[in-house]
């Protein structure tokens, strides 16, 4: 449900003040009937309106999809060099969704694939300080004075790198399993946090996103996620589109 008159904004009408104005003076039908109450709450999916007899058109479903990104597929939705896209993996999805940020070609684990670009955009911002946890299987095994020196932040080409949460999870066959916790975005950071105290990363999987977590998804399965599960992203990222 959405209030009349943000709905109308949306749509590109006017702003909400003048969405308001024309309600009020009785130019708005909604299926058919005038309506003069601005804060009226309608579906937009199914309620049609009208604004002096012009039906405004439907937007489209929001969807909101939890994937587990395949190594060897890029966050794109077009590729000139022929690459498999995460798109490629969505069987029965109408609508046009957009992975939300990106992982390496190389890199597998949660990605979050939208066509809500208000919260996709809110997600992505660096104001939100939104937290990615990673896993990272690395060649060796970092001493304590490393894994501290992650966790302050690293010196790299293009700035030092925020305070992280960082631990060692598993020391396997003579190389380190960390488990990661940033929230910038930069290109390849993980990896080049890693490469700079010497042990470049051998693999990579991101696990979590603010609320989200990869769960028990297998390589290229994705689910839908829950009204909860977005409730919450909307309430971490407060995107204006999400107030009444």
């Amino acid at each position: 449900m959405e209030r009349l008159h943000k709905f109308m904004a949306r749509a590109g009408v006017a702003s909400r003040r003048q969405c308001e104005e024309l309600i009020a003076r009785g130019r708005v039908k909604i299926n058919g009937r005038v309506v003069t109450t601005p804060g009226l709450k309608i579906d937009p999916l199914k309620d049609r309106v009208e604004v002096d007899g012009r039906p405004l058109a439907r937007p489209e479903k929001k969807v909101y999809l939890l994937l587990n990104k395949p190594a060897g597929y890029v966050t794109t939705v077009k590729d000139p060099r022929g690459r498999a896209k995460v798109t490629d993996l969505l069987r029965g999805i109408k609508q046009r969704v957009y992975p939300v940020g990106r992982l390496d070609y190389d890199t597998e684990g949660l990605l979050l694939l939208t066509n809500d670009g208000d919260l996709a955009y809110a997600l992505t911002h660096p104001r939100h300080e939104v937290p990615k946890t990673y896993l990272a299987r690395v060649k060796g095994v970092p001493a304590p004075e490393k894994l501290k020196a992650l966790a302050r932040g690293v010196p790299l080409e293009d700035g030092p790198t925020a305070p992280a949460r960082v631990r060692l999870v598993s020391d396997k066959g003579g190389n380190g399993l960390l488990e990661i916790t940033i929230h910038e975005g930069r290109n390849r950071q993980v990896r080049r946090m890693c490469e700079h105290i010497g042990h470049p990363v051998l693999a990579l999987r991101r696990v979590r996103i603010g609320p989200l977590e990869l769960g028990g998804l297998k390589p290229g399965q994705y689910r839908h996620l829950t009204f909860r599960e977005i409730a919450r992203l909307k309430k971490m990222a407060r995107p204006g589109d999400t107030q009444n």
